[in-house]
């Protein structure tokens, strides 16, 4: 059951990740850039997790399971500050 879990939330994570570069691409905001960035790191290490969880468990990939996801926390962290003061 945890196996489906996993790959469902990569598959979640996918799509939102493919949904906001489209919106990005259509309206050109640079905050779905940044977001589509944070879901990408999102994949990533939901991809991972299946990955060390279920075909190496053997193997501690945690921290590079875990990596992803800050890289795309700090994009996303980045956009809201730097962005927040420009409209466009």
């Amino acid at each position: 059951m945890a196996e489906t879990v996993y790959l469902l939330c990569a598959v979640t994570s996918i799509i939102c990740a493919v949904l906001l570069i489209r919106a990005y691409l259509h309206s050109r905001l640079r905050l779905l850039f940044w977001s589509f960035l944070c879901f990408l790191g999102f994949a990533l290490n939901n991809g991972i997790l299946f990955f060390d969880k279920v075909v190496v468990p053997h193997v501690d990939l945690s921290l590079l399971r875990h990596t992803p996801a800050v890289i795309g926390i700090a994009c996303l962290l980045y956009g809201f500050i730097w962005e927040s003061d420009d409209p466009s």
